[in-house]
């Protein structure tokens, strides 16, 4: 079954609009996450990655991320455009969301600006917000895409999704 678009506000982008392959890019936002009721990003550089049907999943340099916030985890997955990913669990505050972030240790070519950057899941956090607005997680468990006001759908990952 094909989608139906959602409509598209004025400042909004419709996912539907994305490519595919993804397209990576450098944007002009500040990024925070907060964990167990810390603070361990603030960041105003930041990659976003924009695919057919996914909210932008974003990269933040791993020295954006307060000391010790990050530990390497088991696992790993393949991405056919991005290459292989390496998993970290995230701590703040006492709290630790396991395999809650992911990265490219040696990305594919076209994606070499995600060397050195992490993204996460926002569900495990206690927030996450793109220039002051809270993200809502993409759908599923196994996309990693924030949704804010300034993108239209549906989003893949929900159930009936997969084939998409």
């Amino acid at each position: 079954m094909r989608p139906v678009r959602d409509p598209v506000a004025p400042g909004q982008e419709s996912v539907w609009d994305y490519p595919r392959p993804p397209r990576l890019e450098h944007v002009d936002v500040r990024v925070t996450v907060d964990l167990g009721g810390e603070r361990i990003v603030d960041t105003r550089d930041v990659v976003r990655v924009l695919e057919t049907s996914h909210p932008p999943v974003y990269y933040l340099p791993f020295a954006a991320f307060a000391e010790g916030s990050l530990t390497p985890t088991s696992g790993s997955s393949f991405c056919e455009f991005k290459g292989a990913a390496g998993y970290l669990s995230v701590h703040g505050g006492g709290r630790t969301a396991e395999r809650a972030a992911w990265y490219y240790p040696d990305p594919s070519p076209g994606f070499e600006d995600l060397s050195g950057r992490v993204a996460l899941y926002a569900g495990p956090m206690d927030a996450c917000t793109v220039d002051g607005e809270r993200v809502v997680p993409q759908p599923g468990s196994f996309y990693g895409g924030w949704i804010t006001s300034r993108v239209a759908g549906p989003f893949k990952g929900a159930p009936g999704t997969m084939g998409w």
